[in-house]
C-alpha cells in the first residue's frame, strides 16, 4: 500500500496539471493558426504553421476589435494598478493598527473586517451598483477602484497584519525611545522589514484585480473603462469575431499575470509563508 502512494501522488498532481494546462495550450494553439486552418476537420493539436498575425491585428491592426482589446488593456492595467496602491497604503496602516496599536474596540473591529471576506462578493453587487450611481461614478476609474479596494482590503490586511506581528517589537521600542513617533516608526522602521510582505501582497492584490470580471461588467458599460476580462467576453455577443483572434486576445489577458506569477513565485511564497509563522 505505501509502494502505491507516490504513484497515486504522481497521477493526482499529472490530472490537476493537465487540468489546468490543456483548456490553456489549445487557446495559445488556436490563436497561431489561421481561420482556415482552426475550421480543419480534423482539428490541428499543433499549429502548422505558426503565425502570429492575429497578435499583430489586434496590437497594431485597425477596426473596432483591436481597438477595443488596445483601450481595454490600458483600463485595466490602470485600474489593477490603482487598486493595488490604494489597497497596500491603506491595509499597511490598518494592519499596523491591529498588530501593534491597542484601543477599545481592536479585536471585534479586526475580526469583523476578516468576517466580511466570508460574504459571498454578489451579495454586495446591487448595493455597490445603487451606491455608485447615486455619486455619479458608474463608468469611471474610480468607482471601479473603489470597488476594487474595498473587496481587496480585508485580505490584504489579515495577510500584513499576520507578517507585522512576525517582525520583532524591540526595533520599534527603540525607535520609540528615541523620540519618534507612531508614524516615524511605521515608516522609518516597520515598512522596510514588512517590504517582503508588502510585495506579495501586492502582486496577489494586482491579480486578483486583473481577474474580475462581474463588478466591472456591471459598473462600467462602454470601452472608456471596460477592463480587458469584460470586452473579450462581450465580443463574441456583439461582433462577428474568429475565434483565432478572440484566442489570441485570451492569451493576451493571461499573460500579464502568468508573467508576474511566474517571475514573482518566490516572492510571493517566502511572504506569504514568512508571515504565517510568528
Amino acid at each position: 500500500m505505501r509502494g502505491r502512494t507516490p504513484w497515486l501522488r504522481r497521477i493526482g498532481v499529472l490530472f490537476i496539471v493537465l487540468w489546468s494546462l490543456v483548456p490553456i495550450y489549445w487557446v495559445l494553439n488556436i490563436s497561431l493558426q489561421t481561420d482556415a486552418q482552426m475550421s480543419a476537420k480534423p482539428a490541428h493539436y499543433v499549429p502548422p504553421t505558426p503565425s502570429l498575425n492575429n497578435y499583430l491585428s489586434l496590437l497594431t491592426g485597425g477596426g473596432n476589435v483591436p481597438y477595443s482589446i488596445r483601450q481595454s488593456t490600458i483600463n485595466i492595467v490602470i485600474e489593477c494598478s490603482a487598486a493595488t496602491i490604494v489597497t497596500i497604503v491603506l491595509a499597511s496602516l490598518a494592519a499596523y493598527s491591529f498588530a501593534r496599536m491597542k484601543f477599545r474596540g481592536r479585536n471585534v473591529l479586526f475580526y469583523t473586517v476578516l468576517a466580511t471576506m466570508a460574504f459571498p462578493p454578489y451579495i454586495t453587487l446591487i448595493p455597490l451598483y445603487r451606491i455608485m450611481t447615486f455619486l455619479g461614478l458608474v463608468n469611471t476609474y474610480t468607482g471601479i477602484v473603489l470597488v476594487y479596494v474595498s473587496g481587496f482590503i480585508p485580505l490584504a490586511t489579515w495577510i500584513l497584519y499576520n507578517y507585522m506581528l512576525s517582525l520583532p517589537i524591540a526595533l520599534e521600542e527603540s525607535g520609540q525611545v528615541d523620540g519618534a513617533s507612531r508614524m516615524q516608526v511605521l515608516w522609518h522602521v516597520v515598512l522596510p522589514l514588512a517590504r517582503p510582505g508588502i510585495v506579495s501582497t501586492a502582486i496577489i492584490t494586482f491579480i486578483f484585480g486583473w481577474q474580475q470580471f462581474l463588478f466591472p461588467l456591471v459598473l462600467s458599460s462602454d470601452i472608456s473603462t471596460e477592463p480587458l476580462t469584460v470586452v473579450i467576453a462581450a465580443l463574441q455577443g456583439k461582433h462577428t469575431v474568429p475565434y483565432t483572434l478572440l484566442s489570441a486576445a485570451g492569451v493576451l489577458a493571461i499573460v500579464v499575470p502568468a508573467v508576474i506569477a511566474l517571475a514573482l513565485n518566490r516572492y510571493i511564497v517566502s511572504g506569504l509563508l514568512k508571515g504565517s509563522v510568528k
